[in-house]
């Protein structure tokens, strides 16, 4: 869900301040209610579904010690807020970040960084409120969540461990292939743990460029670095008292690996340019696709961070190892992206199932999920016969394995990195996006290379159409062990 047609509560005393937020979303066909009060704001959560609320935290203050913030927590505790402050750097910003605001804003608001926050807000609060059934799924539903589906042995034995570490508070390492479902595992131990009713804070390591995951997770004290003009709460601390998803903790450099490890030992943090500990109470859950005791080996990730973490590990099957799972996950996808596109009786035949079940799935479950979906578009309703299958198949046998919206994972990755790098230009904290993004490239580009030549840098060189010194010197810029 987007801005668009969402249903906003907006708390705030000034008028002028209202007019210009209601201005905002004037053209989005949202359903907007505006009061001034905390306890007007407080009723109104009560008896209306919102799907967010824009709050100025002045509305907070000295107000007996009761805070907007707090109270919605208490009430809703995955209805995002995001509050507004005149001062951003302000004590009172900072604690309702800290009291479990999702964003703060400075006043007066730009209205497409306001609709970009409440949009990423409203799709947060949904991840944690779709559920994620185990085992069976209902294609008849109304409003599906996400299923963990397959009865083959494999996926028995990721059941058993789910069920296992569900109700323990212990840091669980998802290990698994791209595509092959690590997010809704973790959303799975969220839902069915006993931090639910708290919020579920993610972070892709991957996407978020080296120099800003920092500041990212521990947050950052005003005037730590050049351009950090307020202070800021990290992802730690929005995750006090409840649960934080690491996904991709295999991309964490050498120096934050050491940070995260402290963390897990100590149970506290420091922001960057702070000299307090801070202590947090934050059930983690981590996610990686890449062989971690290789990286260890090569001296790219830490040993006893490893260790650390591999205490409490689901280990998800490619697809190709779930045999007889196909045919189940193809029926789910069928119905679900039938119901998405408006197909009455979505159909797919037995010569389609068994040719899918014979297939390989490099993309894993995301692969599976993408055809089925560009089937149904192509086919338009007639059920979806062997040949279907194999043409889209064959035209996307060299592509990266591509997500349900028919964009690759890696370009999500790249858009998810290059919106994080202008944010962070756009508010000062780093003097400008192209070099930061220009480096995240290439480290990631490099790093690839050495990674499918087994470290054979003639070979990676040949590929990238460079000399063999000049990616020695880019090796050695970027501070990548060959």
């Amino acid at each position: 869900m987007s801005s668009r047609s969402a249903r906003l509560l907006i708390a705030d005393p000034d008028p002028k301040s209202v007019e210009q937020l209601t201005a905002a979303f004037s053209r989005d066909d949202c359903y907007l209610v505006t009061c001034g009060s905390v306890d007007d704001a407080l009723e109104l959560s009560q008896t209306e579904a919102f799907d967010a609320v824009i709050c100025d935290v002045v509305l907070t203050a000295n107000h007996g010690g009761r805070r907007l913030v707090t109270d919605l927590r208490k009430l809703r505790p995955k209805l995002p807020v995001i509050a507004m402050a005149e001062n951003p750097g302000s004590g009172t910003a900072i604690e309702a970040i800290k009291s479990g605001a999702y964003d703060f804003l400075p006043k007066p608001v730009e209205t497409d960084e306001l609709k970009r926050v409440v949009s990423e807000a409203i799709a947060a609060a949904r991840r944690m409120s779709k559920a994620v059934v185990i085992g069976e799924a209902d294609t008849s539903a109304t409003e599906p969540g996400d299923a963990l589906i397959g009865r083959s042995r494999a996926m028995l034995e990721v059941y058993k461990a789910l069920g296992r570490l569900t109700a323990t508070p212990v840091t669980v390492l998802i290990r698994g292939e791209t595509g092959t479902g690590k997010e809704l595992i973790a959303r799975a131990l969220y839902q069915h743990g006993h931090r639910a009713h708290q919020p579920f804070v993610t972070v892709n390591c991957a996407a978020i460029p080296e120099n800003l995951l920092e500041s990212e997770l521990f947050g950052h004290e005003k005037g730590s670095f050049t351009g950090a003009i307020n202070s800021r709460v990290g992802k730690f601390e929005q995750a006090h008292n409840a649960t934080l998803f690491l996904d991709e903790i295999g991309d964490l450099d050498l120096s934050l690996q050491s940070k995260l490890l402290r963390v897990l030992q100590e149970r506290q943090i420091q922001r960057v340019g702070g000299r307090d500990d801070i202590p947090v109470d934050v059930r983690i859950i981590a996610a990686t696709h890449r062989d971690l005791e290789r990286m260890v080996a090569a001296g790219d990730f830490r040993e006893d961070l490893f260790y650390r973490l591999n205490v409490a590990t689901i280990a998800l099957p490619p697809l190709r190892d779930r045999l007889g799972d196909v045919p189940q996950l193809a029926d789910f996808f069928l119905h679900r992206y039938g119901r998405e596109l408006n197909i009455a009786r979505p159909a797919i035949t037995t010569r389609a199932l068994r040719y899918l079940d014979e297939q390989p799935w490099p993309g894993n479950v995301r692969q599976l999920q993408n055809v089925i979906r560009k089937a149904l578009l192509q086919t338009r309703g007639y059920a979806i016969d062997s040949p279907d299958v194999q043409q889209i198949l064959r035209e996307t046998e060299h592509a990266l394995s591509p997500g349900a919206d028919g964009r690759s994972s890696t370009s999500t990755s790249f858009e998810e990195m290059a919106s994080t790098a202008l944010r962070r230009a756009k508010t000062g904290e780093i003097e400008a996006a192209y070099p930061v993004m220009q480096e995240m490239m290439e480290r990631s580009l490099f790093s690839e290379a050495l990674r499918l030549s087994e470290g054979n840098q003639a070979q990676a060189a040949r590929w990238l159409g460079i000399s063999r010194l000049t990616l020695r010197q880019k090796l050695q810029k970027l501070g990548i062990r060959p």
